[in-house]
C-alpha cells in the first residue's frame, strides 16, 4: 500500500486527504500548490463551515448543540424604532412665499383703509353746508331733529298702549274695534278720501314775475313737510283751484308760470295748507340750503301763517 492510500478497515484502500502542513503553528505552507489558509478557515464565506472546537472540549467528543445560538449580526444591528407619525416637512421657500403673500395682502388692506379714512376726514372737514352754517341755523336743525324724535316717541307709546289694550282680555274686543276704526280714519286721511281738521300751517310761494315758481320747488316743499310729520295737505292756486296732495300726486310746470297738479292747472301764487306741528314744519322748510333758501335765491318769496285750526277739505277721487 502506497503512501497515498490509507487503511479504512474494510479491506479497500482509500486515498488519503490533503493533510495540513506539519510545520510550526502560524507559519505558511512552503509548498507552491498549498491551499490558501483563508480558504481553510472556518470563517470563510464560501463552502461549508465547521464549528471550531472549544479549547475545553475533550478530544474525540462531538460538540452538543443545546439550541442557545446567539445571532451576532442581529445584536450588531440597531433596534428599529416604533411606528411614529410621519411629519411632512414643508420647504422653507414655500413657507416664506406664503407668509410674503399674506403680508402683501394685509398691507394692501391697511393702505386702502387708511386712504378711506383720510378721504372721509377731508370731506367732513370741507363740507360747505355745515361749515358755513351760522350758530342759530345749527340750533334750528338740532331743534328739528329733537322734534322728530319726540314725535316718534309718542308714536311708540301710542302703539304700546294699543298693544296692551288688545291683550287685556275682556276689553280686547272693544279695543280692537276702536283701533281698527282709528286706523281706517288715518288711512282715509292719507289716501285723501276723508277731510282733516287740526292745527297746522299755510305756506305761500310767490314769484317776482321774472322767474316763476317751478314744480321742483313745490315738490321739495311737499317732501320736507312730509318728513316733518305732515298728516294731510292740499295746494291751491290764485284762481281758488284746490287739489288734495297724497302720495301719488305729481307736479308739472305749465305755461305762463302755471303749475299742473294731478292734471289740473293752477296759477300763482301757490298756497299749501298742511296739518301738523307748525313749529316743526316751519323749521324744516327754513333749513339752510333748503326750500326757502332756494326759492329766495331764484328771486321768489315764501311766507308762513300758523293756524290753530287748519282745514284740509279737498278730496281725492279714488281710482276704480
Amino acid at each position: 500500500m502506497s503512501d497515498e492510500q490509507a487503511e479504512t478497515g474494510t479491506g479497500w484502500p482509500q486515498p488519503a486527504g490533503p493533510g495540513r502542513p506539519g510545520g510550526p503553528a502560524g507559519e505558511p505552507d512552503p509548498r507552491p500548490d498549498a491551499p490558501d489558509p483563508d480558504e481553510l478557515s472556518p470563517l470563510a464565506p464560501h463552502g461549508p463551515t465547521e464549528e471550531p472546537e472549544s479549547p475545553d472540549a475533550e478530544p474525540g467528543v462531538a460538540p452538543v448543540d443545546d439550541g442557545a445560538t446567539v445571532d451576532l449580526s442581529a445584536m450588531s444591528r440597531p433596534a428599529e424604532p416604533a411606528d411614529e407619525p410621519v411629519v411632512e416637512s414643508v420647504p422653507a421657500a414655500s413657507v416664506r412665499s406664503r407668509f410674503s403673500a399674506a403680508g402683501v395682502m394685509i398691507a394692501a388692506l391697511l393702505a386702502l383703509l387708511g386712504f378711506t379714512l383720510v378721504v372721509q376726514l377731508r370731506t367732513t372737514s370741507t363740507d360747505p353746508t355745515l361749515g358755513a352754517t351760522r350758530q342759530e341755523d345749527l340750533v334750528r336743525i338740532l331743534s328739528d331733529l329733537d322734534a322728530r324724535e319726540n314725535r316718534l316717541q309718542q308714536d311708540i307709546r301710542a302703539l304700546e298702549d294699543s298693544q296692551r289694550q288688545l291683550a287685556s282680555g275682556a276689553q280686547g274686543r272693544q279695543a280692537a274695534l276702536d283701533e281698527a276704526t282709528r286706523r281706517a280714519d288715518e288711512l282715509g286721511i292719507l289716501a285723501g278720501t276723508l277731510p282733516a281738521v287740526g292745527p297746522g300751517l299755510t305756506v305761500q310761494f310767490s314769484s317776482n314775475g321774472i322767474k316763476p315758481i317751478t314744480a321742483d320747488r313745490v315738490l321739495d316743499a311737499v317732501q320736507e313737510l312730509r318728513g316733518a310729520g305732515a298728516e294731510a295737505m292740499q295746494i291751491s292756486g290764485g284762481d281758488r283751484e284746490t287739489v288734495r296732495v297724497i302720495a301719488s300726486t305729481y307736479f308739472l310746470d305749465g305755461d305762463n308760470g302755471s303749475l299742473v297738479v294731478e292734471g289740473r292747472r293752477l296759477t300763482g301764487p301757490f298756497t299749501i295748507t298742511v296739518i301738523g306741528d307748525p313749529a316743526t314744519m316751519r323749521t324744516a322748510l327754513n333749513i339752510p340750503g333748503g326750500v326757502v333758501a332756494s326759492v329766495r335765491g331764484d328771486g321768489g318769496n315764501v311766507t308762513f301763517g300758523e293756524r290753530e285750526v287748519a282745514e284740509v277739505s279737498a278730496l281725492h277721487v279714488p281710482t276704480k
